[in-house]
């Protein structure tokens, strides 16, 4: 897992996910995961750049949504194991509950 240089916890751990692919063919502008990144740090991503991921926690499993709610990490589940429909499916979560 690749992290931004510049924004470290206290530990000195680097907490920004960095070489994110980005599906911005629509709005809003949904990062992907690379599969392997643990949920600790997606959670540290989104509380520094608030911008929603795309994550697939089991690699056969389906794929997640990951958002700033403003003050917590909130997660999309069950958004299927195709990796477009996941995107539409989560641009659609967010719009619906006015994230996007």
């Amino acid at each position: 897992m690749t992290y931004r240089g510049g924004t470290t916890g206290m530990t000195g751990e680097k907490l920004v996910l960095d070489d994110l692919a980005c599906d911005d063919s629509d709005s809003p502008t949904i990062g992907l995961v690379a599969a392997g990144v643990s949920w600790a740090a997606v959670r540290d991503h989104i509380k520094i750049v608030h911008s929603p991921l795309l994550v697939r926690p089991d690699p056969s499993g389906p794929y997640a949504g990951a958002y700033w709610t403003g003050t917590e990490m909130a997660i999309a589940e069950d958004l299927g194991s195709d990796q477009d429909q996941a995107v539409r499916e989560f641009r659609e979560y967010l719009r619906e509950r006015g994230e996007a």
